[in-house]
This record gives C-alpha cells, sequence and structure tokens, in this order.
C-alpha cells in the first residue's frame, strides 16, 4: 500500500476506470483499485494512468507484480512474469529435498521463479543467472533479501566451477518464442519487454538446446531439469532433453496453458 492515507473518491474513480476503459484495458476497474492502492497522491495517480493510457504494462506502472502470492519488484526492461509459469514452480517444488538444495534459475530474470521456490524451501542456497543487466539488477533486489545469489553472464559460464556436479534443481523460464512469432505477441510485451527475454531463435529452442545439452555436468545424480515450453514445442524439448542424456517426461496444466518439460540425470551419468 501507499505510504499515506490518500485515498480515491468515487467520482474521479469512475473517470479512471472510464479512461482506461477507453485505451482497451479489459480490466480497468481492477487496475484502478491496484493503482489507488499504491499511490501517495491524486497527481502521483493521474500521472500512472496516463502511463497506463499509452500501452505501458501496469507492472512496470507499478513496479511490482504478484507470483505464486510474492510481491516481485519489476522496473521497465525487464521480463513480466506469467501466471502460467506459476505451474513450473510448482513443478520444481516437487523436486524439492527434505535435507539442502541447491538451485539453479537460469535466464531469471526479474528472479521471480527462485524466490517462489526459495520461499517452500527451509534449507536452500539459490543461484541465479540472467545475461541482461537490468534484470540482473532487479533480481538482485529480490533475491538478496532472501540469501540468493545472482550472477551476470551467459548461462552456465557465469557460475563458478565449484557449482558443478552439486545442483539439486536447475529452472529455467528460458526465452521460446520463434523469431518470426514475435510480431504476433501482444502490443504490450512487444513493445516494451526486451526481445531477447522473449525470442528463442528460429523454433524457439536455441536457449533450451543449450541449457540442455550442459545440464548433466552441474546435476547431482537424481537432480533436475524443468523448463517452460509451449504446447506444441513440448515434444520436441523432450527429444532435446533425452539426447543430452535426461530421463524426461512432459506435464501440462490445460488451465493455465502451462507447458513444463521435466529431466532427471540417471544416476549412472
Amino acid at each position: 500500500m501507499g505510504d499515506t492515507d490518500f485515498q480515491l473518491d468515487s467520482e474521479t474513480e469512475a473517470d479512471i476506470v472510464e479512461r482506461l476503459r477507453s485505451e482497451g484495458c479489459v480490466f480497468a476497474e481492477e487496475e484502478t483499485r491496484l493503482l489507488a492502492g499504491e499511490a501517495r497522491s491524486l497527481k502521483e495517480i493521474r500521472g500512472w494512468v496516463e502511463l497506463r493510457a499509452s500501452g505501458m504494462p501496469l507492472e512496470y506502472v507499478l513496479g511490482f507484480t504478484r507470483f505464486c502470492g510474492l510481491r516481485i519488484e519489476l522496473e521497465k526492461g525487464v521480463f513480466i512474469p506469467r501466471p502460467r509459469t506459476e505451474f513450473l514452480v510448482w513443478q520444481a517444488k516437487a523436486c524439492i529435498r527434505p535435507d539442502h538444495n541447491t538451485v539453479l534459475d537460469l535466464c531469471c530474470g526479474s528472479g521471480a521463479v527462485g524466490a517462489a521456490i526459495a520461499d517452500c524451501a527451509e534449507k536452500i542456497s539459490l543461484h541465479a543467472v540472467d545475461i541482461d543487466p537490468i534484470a540482473v539488477r532487479c533480481a538482485s533486489r529480490n533475491l538478496s533479501k532472501i540469501g540468493g545469489r545472482v550472477c551476470q553472464g551467459d548461462l552456465y559460464k557465469a557460475l563458478p566451477v565449484s557449482l558443478k556436479g552439486q545442483v539439486n534443481i536447475i529452472v529455467a523460464n528460458a526465452p521460446y518464442v520463434p523469431t518470426e512469432s514475435i510480431q504476433l505477441l501482444p502490443r504490450e510485451a512487444r513493445l516494451y519487454e526486451p526481445e531477447r527475454a522473449l525470442d528463442g531463435g528460429a523454433d524457439g529452442l536455441d536457449l533450451h538446446r543449450r541449457i540442455a545439452e550442459k545440464a548433466a555436468d552441474w546435476l547431482v545424480s537424481g537432480g533436475h531439469l524443468l523448463m517452460e515450453a509451449s504446447e506444441a514445442q513440448g515434444a520436441k524439448t523432450l527429444a532435446i532433453f533425452v539426447e543430452a542424456g535426461l530421463r524426461a517426461k512432459v506435464v501440462r496444466d490445460e488451465n493455465l496453458d502451462a507447458t513444463v518439460v521435466i529431466g532427471i540425470k540417471p544416476s549412472y551419468k
């Protein structure tokens, strides 16, 4: 909530709802309540409304989003966590061991996935990696308060060698939109979110291949690799996991339109 006792009167609230609705905001009433709950003055909320009306994603306007019940700080230029990605977290939580867990969040963006996994693990060593400096800065704010370590770099290259063979869970919501499909994304994503957080290459699976290829080097025996994919990509990502020497399966949640591929490093590797 905002730091003052600012309250929006009903007439102004109705005006804001109508302003947002006229710009195509489907959930104008809910967005107005969220903005009013964070604003400290009428001037501030009116400025936010104009930003939202111009097309800026609500999460950037507010400076945060809710993910798995957590408040995740965001800033412009960082990938916005989607509700479907909560399914990735649920699957990762099922892999948590009762003793100690070393978790690696690749392509971490805001750090939302790692933060949500850590929220349900009593003993965890959390490492997060992203190539983008803005994402690293944002993830550091979200993860440093829970003891997470954030590194900037290209996937595994950013990690200390001492982690090799020590990771229990690798989780990645890597970019998986095929390059030619970027133009079909909603306007907010195309105009405001960083393209390299969306573009997965010609078939959308470039990062899936790179992550899976080296996963067994970093996982403990029986460790898990979990990656989000589209429904259409599930079988191809599964084949990528198998080629990398992992036992793999695809799990799906129709309500969230969420697909996750899970790989396990065999004990003999």
